[in-house]
């Protein structure tokens, strides 16, 4: 669904006691094959899932219970820096959505986000000069908030797109998880620019819920889904004005001790590999020549490494090329053409010759198999 605003909807285009539902499935993703990349265990802050056990309670599911059965101890939501696994949280937002009937849950979730809930990384964003040098640090540092995230801030301009996809490590769905992403950005720059600033444009890859009225009351009418990205779309001058109360001598010393901090937990080569291959899909040119160049090395150097975990190059991208066109089949309503742009594919005709040797069936008839039900 998109609503009509011109020019910027176009932007867009570019273990525990619980006891499941009787109505539980899994989700249509969770058949996908699983590459041996896919074992990488990552991790997040527990403070991702602040606020998770009153919302949930809140819509009469028993939240502790659920926790447990996502294998995460309820315990560690008390300490905000305790480390949980990633796909366990990410499954727990879609169960909780799906046995609550709540399709916005996750959306829900970012409405108490505030800047301090990001841990170390707010002392460094509170005392940047500018919206734009906040989004610079706060992506620099991503690593230190979710190390799954991948972030981009692109200019055209007038406008400032702010991108965020998520380094699949799982199959199934990411929905909620996006929105909750998407949701604490949006929650973060009118923290920072004041409450009458206002995107000018919100973007989601999957398609519209049934009810817009959450959406439509935290991000206003601009909300466009089956969108070429998830985001928003911003004025590149309510970005460059200046902050109140910004002291960039304090944030020079705080970027310095975050880049301590990220040093010391980099990633390693392959997940960096796989963080370039999905940024780089859309553009066409995500080649073992780009993905060396952006990490200052030569395609033999990755070669090597990859080949030191049994993994090669070519499976990489095909691997993330599965998890993104099945949820692009199942979670959108955008036609396989746009799909196969969106893939990296030079043609339509390219991407559904490989879409079969994949799946070993169309993505007309994968896709009709695998949509949940509304």
């Amino acid at each position: 669904m998109e609503l009509p605003f011109g020019d910027i909807a176009r932007a867009c285009r570019s273990p525990g006691t619980f006891v499941p539902s009787p109505h539980t499935r899994p989700h249509p993703l969770a058949t996908l094959y699983t590459p041996s990349w896919r074992s990488v265990k990552y991790r997040i802050r527990s403070a991702s899932l602040a606020g998770y056990i009153d919302l949930a309670t809140s819509v009469g599911l028993p939240a502790r219970a659920m926790l447990r059965a996502a294998r995460i101890d309820p315990r560690s939501l008390d300490d905000p820096e305790a480390l949980i696994d990633v796909r366990a949280a990410r499954q727990l937002l879609e169960h909780s959505a799906r046995d609550s009937g709540v399709e916005d849950f996750g959306l829900r979730m970012a409405l108490s986000r505030r800047l301090s809930n990001l841990g170390p990384i707010s002392l460094a964003l509170r005392d940047e000069p500018t919206g734009r040098k906040v989004l610079e640090t706060l992506f620099r540092h991503m690593r230190l908030v979710n190390e799954t995230l991948i972030t981009q801030l692109e200019d055209t301009g007038d406008l400032i797109i702010i991108r965020e996809e998520f380094m699949l490590s799982q199959a199934g769905s990411i929905r909620q998880s996006m929105e909750l992403a998407v949701g604490v950005m949006h929650r973060l720059l009118r923290e920072l620019l004041g409450p009458s600033w206002a995107a000018r444009s919100v973007c989601f890859t999957h398609r519209a819920p049934k009810d817009l009225g959450s959406h439509l009351r935290v991000f206003g009418r601009f909300v466009t889904f089956d969108a070429e990205f998830n985001g928003i779309v911003c004025a590149a001058a309510d970005l460059d004005r200046p902050l109140e109360r910004a002291d960039p001598a304090m944030a020079h010393f705080a970027r310095r001790y975050l880049d301590s901090m990220r040093l010391s937990a980099d990633l390693g080569t392959s997940a960096r590999v796989r963080q370039l291959i999905t940024a780089l899909l859309p553009s066409g040119r995500c080649t073992i020549e780009q993905v060396a160049q952006h990490l200052g090395v030569t395609r033999r150097t990755i070669h090597r490494h990859l080949a030191g975990h049994d993994e090669t190059f070519s499976a990489l991208l095909s691997g993330i090329r599965a998890d993104l066109a099945a949820r692009h089949l199942a979670e959108s309503d955008r036609p396989a053409g746009e799909i196969a742009d969106l893939l990296g594919f030079s043609s339509p005709s390219a991407f559904a010759r490989w879409f079969r040797q994949t799946f070993h069936q169309t993505a007309q008839s994968w896709r009709q198999q695998h949509t949940p039900t509304r």
